[in-house]
């Protein structure tokens, strides 16, 4: 579980400035399995302050990016998620169906490599991988079962 207070303490050990409106986006980022769209946490930060601006929880969410604080994550809808899980590396699941995220830490050998000859020089900084596939809720939906 991500704990707002300890995305909280981080950003004031970096001299971050932290008004009522940036407290109350940090906030909004806490919890387990924690992707949401901008939109979503707009939503969440105005019913805790009610006079919290759409810009400045996009200008809150764009620094906390630029910090390495919250990663980006794209849905295949094209709507960015906003993934405070930056502490521990892992890969995410996505449901195309209703665009669910959900971290993931899958078990066997997690040392993908890529050669040399496939880098294009490029010095390597991370790297993203997203399981897809259909949430148990769509599932039942869609009248749709895994037959493995």
């Amino acid at each position: 579980m991500v704990n707002p207070e300890q995305l909280i303490d981080r950003l004031r050990s970096r001299g971050w400035r932290l008004s009522a409106q940036r407290r109350v986006v940090a906030e909004a980022l806490q919890g387990d399995h924690v992707h949401m769209s901008a939109e979503e946490i707009y939503s969440l930060a105005r019913e805790r302050l009610e006079e919290i601006s759409q810009a400045t929880v996009y200008n809150t969410l764009r620094e906390l990016v630029s910090m390495g604080e919250v990663r980006v994550l794209l849905a295949d809808d094209g709507v960015k998620r906003y993934d405070p899980n930056v502490a521990v590396a892992h890969h995410h699941l996505l449901c195309v169906h209703c665009q669910t995220f959900k971290d993931v830490h899958p078990s066997g050998d997690d040392g993908v490599e890529l050669p040399d000859a496939e880098r294009f020089g490029f010095i390597l900084t991370g790297m993203d991988i997203v399981f897809k596939g259909i949430c148990p809720e769509c599932q039942l939906v869609l009248g749709v079962q895994d037959h493995q």
